[in-house]
C-alpha cells in the first residue's frame, strides 16, 4: 500500500542508489520523526545526496530525484 505522507518530503541518502540496478536507503523527516525507506532512482546517486520523494511504491520503498541544497542569499555577497 503506498504511503502518501512521504510524497514531497526531502531526505538524505544513507546508502547510495545504483539507478535501475538497485535501490539505496533514504532517511526522511515525516510524521514528526525520521523514517528509513528503500530509495529507487533513474540514475545512480551517491551517499549523502539530498533527495525529493516523488512517489511511494509501498512496502517502505520510494522513488527519489536529486534535490539541490537551498542557496543562502548572503552567499551572493561573497561573490561581489
Amino acid at each position: 500500500m503506498p504511503d502518501d505522507a512521504v510524497i514531497g518530503c526531502v531526505g538524505v541518502l544513507h546508502v547510495g542508489t545504483r539507478g535501475r540496478r538497485g535501490p539505496g536507503e533514504v532517511v526522511v523527516q515525516v510524521r514528526g520523526g525520521s523514517e528509513a525507506f528503500l530509495a529507487w532512482s533513474q540514475e545512480p546517486l551517491a551517499k549523502g545526496t539530498r533527495v525529493l520523494v516523488l512517489e511511494s511504491r509501498g512496502e517502505r520503498a520510494v522513488d527519489v530525484v536529486p534535490f539541490p541544497e537551498p542557496e543562502d542569499p548572503l552567499d551572493v555577497l561573497d561573490r561581489l
